[in-house]
């Protein structure tokens, strides 16, 4: 018996359904936690606004602007939510991804996921969505915890910070750190290591720190600590390992032998411990700074370490402080630079350091040319929690950059050699520095 056609034309479209349902692509969810991924970056006055220590925001002000970033491997069209520590009411908040805008519909009821809305992401690389909050009548906009992503797209990687295992929700809003260690010579004993350290305008927002002259037991650079103030720093660690100050021995201790004017001189903690000076000093981004560091045994069982700062071209060279670390009987030893944020507040501002004509001296007196540095990060980095790094070549030296949430990334773990080695050594008259 041979089907009518009716029957013939009801199971034809049962089975084009059936093919359309396995021709679906499955749908693609993600989770990107504010506690690790979002910053306040706009606020009223006097606004008290802003994420607690469970990660939830803390929301009443509708100038308030919370952006949250995330990287996708690929374009896509991405359906957004919120989600809430409790169930959200009558409230409606807004979702800006550059010049698309969507936002919550009116609610039958309380929820604690809520529709934001569909918007498309061009390219591959790192997106920023703005939340801003446009009417309530409860006494905040809720506290939301996650944005919530979801896609068709085939295959869709998803990077965040995604959990707070090891502190990361911290470390990862404070972004990633990167590090550029020179190659040295093997064969002689290496007293002085100087560099020349330019910090581009508009790459110096607070929380930055440039360190120039690093090595094996400190380091040596500029910070930002506030809008209105900056440091030049230089530290020397304890041989005794502790992250407490008060529980280093006397033997340990690190001996201020001398220090420039205005220099003021402490302790640290909480990375290891030792002895600390800073200068209160403003110093200029798109100026360029040089930094002498000296590291040499005192002939009795300790080493001696001093730092002098200058302005290159105008500045003449200024003590900072020499220190002296017992138990150690050594030259200096891994010579490198990095670049860190330490306000994570802060991590979503872009950082760029340029790092020109690095030398060495051995203790014979002579000038050796640093034209190799290899590329590295730190967990942050290396674990993908954030992509937004890079460095490499510069001018006559190498460059480091990090936060901003860029997309032009530099893979790390590799090694950058400088196209023609520097010929002239930094004019320095040693007999004239200051504390020698």
């Amino acid at each position: 018996m041979f089907p009518t056609p009716l029957l013939r034309r009801l199971a034809a479209g049962l089975a084009c359904l059936i093919c359309a349902l396995h021709a679906a692509p499955a749908e693609t969810r993600g989770e990107v936690p504010l506690a690790g991924n979002a910053y306040l970056t706009a606020q009223a006055p006097g606004s008290s606004d802003g994420l607690s220590r469970s990660g939830a925001t803390r929301w009443q002000d509708p100038q308030t602007v919370f952006s949250v970033y995330f990287h996708l491997d690929h374009p896509a069209e991405l359906q957004l939510a919120l989600r809430f520590k409790e169930p959200l009411g009558d409230a409606t908040i807004q979702a800006r991804v550059g010049d698309q805008q969507c936002q919550t519909a009116p609610r039958a009821e309380p929820s604690r996921e809520v529709p934001l809305g569909r918007v498309q992401v061009a390219a591959a690389g790192y997106v920023r969505v703005d939340l801003q909050g446009l009417r309530r009548s409860a006494a905040d906009f809720g506290q939301a915890t996650d944005l919530l992503l979801s896609t068709a797209a085939d295959g869709l990687q998803l990077t965040c910070v995604k959990t707070n295992k090891d502190n990361m929700f911290y470390w990862g809003r404070r972004g990633p750190s990167v590090h550029l260690s020179y190659q040295m010579p093997r064969d002689q004993p290496i007293e002085y290591a100087y560099s020349e350290l330019t910090v581009p305008e508009g790459q110096d927002p607070p929380g930055s720190y440039f360190m120039a002259n690093g090595f094996g037991e400190g380091y040596f650079g500029i910070q930002v600590k506030s809008p209105t103030e900056r440091w030049i720093l230089f530290s020397v660690w304890s041989p005794f390992s502790t992250d407490r100050p008060a529980d280093i021995p006397e033997a340990d201790r690190i001996v201020l032998l001398a220090k420039g004017p205005g220099v003021q001189v402490g302790e640290f903690g909480n990375e290891g411990s030792g002895g600390q000076s800073y200068l209160v000093y403003p110093w200029r981004a798109g100026t360029t700074y040089r930094f002498l560091t000296s590291v040499k045994p005192d002939g009795h069982g300790s080493t001696l370490y001093t730092a002098w700062f200058s302005e290159l071209g105008s500045d003449p060279w200024r003590l900072i402080a020499q220190f002296r670390r017992p138990k150690t009987d050594k030259h200096l030893t891994g010579f490198h630079s990095f670049l860190e944020n330490f306000l994570d507040t802060e991590g979503y501002r872009s950082r760029r350091a340029l790092h020109a004509h690095p030398w060495v001296r051995d203790s014979a007196g002579h000038w050796l040319p640093i034209t190799e540095a290899r590329f590295t990060g730190d967990a942050t980095a290396s674990g993908q929690h954030r992509l937004d790094y890079a460095g490499g070549l510069a001018d006559a030296g190498f460059f480091l950059h990090n936060g901003g949430f860029f997309s032009d990334r530099t893979p790390l773990n590799q090694s950058f050699r400088l196209p023609s080695p520097p010929s002239t050594p930094p004019p320095i008259d040693f007999a004239k520095l200051p504390g020698r």
